[in-house]
């Protein structure tokens, strides 16, 4: 049984953590600090006073309006508040209070900010794509109960990984060559990303099938956990760019944006390579009829598809096992 009190912890606590959320969806787009300057009035510069910044609360006494100058406050300043406290709660209700109940907040934190600025500004954030990827594989390395995968699923998963890497290298490696496009800043942070994981990855491969650290081991456990992060990181992120590099070949423009590669690089990192991958099949379904309104409304194709990868690895999260299991039942497969 839930305790009340640790449950409106949770309530007012991610009320709180939504109020800096609306800060990051405003300021992170227009490259300024989330620390400095404090709250203010973007209309009149003024500062907000702290009891005009109560969450869930200073919004409606103030009826949306700053207090010297009566600007307007958008509702969603308000709506963030509210559904990260009734995150908070859900999660603590679901998970109770577990090492996977602190990841899945801070990766549902990110999930938020992700969601709000990729409608409005189409990007998101390199501080919450790539810095929560690193984030999860931190977690990952001390939380094990998060990765608790099977020596044969993992099998599955380094094998894939492999594959995609190499592939995404190999293209990377025609397309420079071939096209003699200008090697630039970003894509050698990206390669080194890859490469780097993946050598890591290979290291901590050979550690355990060599024996030299016992898998069973407190050690060898928290090794396979940041295996299994780092191997849902790379494949996540790389079955979205494989396919965006298969557009971009198919429709001779961009069709996927690099922030969307990272945002599934970062669920990976966090859920795993199986529901990593899983949500790359599943996210299409809430992204398709979206698009198919947008379409008929505006005439535009072009959609902000993070929202949507959200959607589709919250599912997978508190779902995919049983979508796996279902899948695997109709092909007759007992174990992945």
């Amino acid at each position: 049984m839930m305790d009340p009190f640790i449950a409106a912890f949770f309530f007012f606590f991610g009320a709180i953590i939504g109020s800096f959320l609306n800060v990051c969806i405003v300021r992170m787009p227009r490259d300024l600090s989330v620390i400095v300057p404090g709250s203010h009035c973007f209309s009149c510069q003024k500062p907000v006073a702290w009891y005009d910044n109560i969450p869930l609360i200073s919004w409606f006494m103030l009826g949306g309006k700053c207090r010297h100058c009566g600007a307007r406050f958008s509702f969603r300043y308000v709506l963030v508040e509210l559904l990260t406290a009734c995150c908070f709660l859900g999660f603590y209700f679901y998970f109770g209070l577990s090492e996977k109940l602190v990841a899945y907040l801070i990766m549902m934190s990110c999930f938020i900010v992700a969601t709000f600025v990729d409608f409005e500004h189409r990007i998101i954030p390199d501080e919450i794509s790539v810095g929560g990827m690193f984030v999860g594989l931190i977690l990952s390395m001390f939380f094990v109960d998060l990765h608790s995968v099977a020596a044969q699923e993992l099998l599955v998963g380094r094998i894939a990984m492999r594959l995609l890497v190499g592939t995404c290298l190999l293209v990377h490696v025609i397309e420079f060559f071939w096209s003699q496009r200008e090697f630039d800043r970003e894509d050698g942070i990206l390669l080194a990303i890859i490469v780097g994981l993946a050598a890591v990855e290979a290291g901590l491969d050979a550690l355990l099938n060599t024996g030299v650290v016992a898998a069973g081991s407190r050690l060898g456990e928290h090794l396979l956990s940041t295996d299994a992060s780092i191997i849902g990181l790379l494949l996540g992120g790389g079955v979205i760019y494989v396919m965006g590099l298969l557009g971009d070949l198919i429709f001779r423009k961009e069709s996927m944006g690099g922030g969307d590669v990272k945002l599934m690089a970062l669920i990976g990192a966090f859920m795993g390579w199986k529901l990593a991958l899983l949500t790359f099949f599943v996210a299409p379904f809430f992204g398709a009829v979206y698009g198919i309104i947008e379409k008929i409304r505006t005439k535009d194709s072009a959609i902000a598809y993070g929202p949507f990868i959200v959607i589709g690895a919250l599912v997978c999260l508190f779902y995919g096992d049983a979508i796996v299991a279902w899948i695997m039942g109709q092909y007759g497969v007992t174990s992945v």
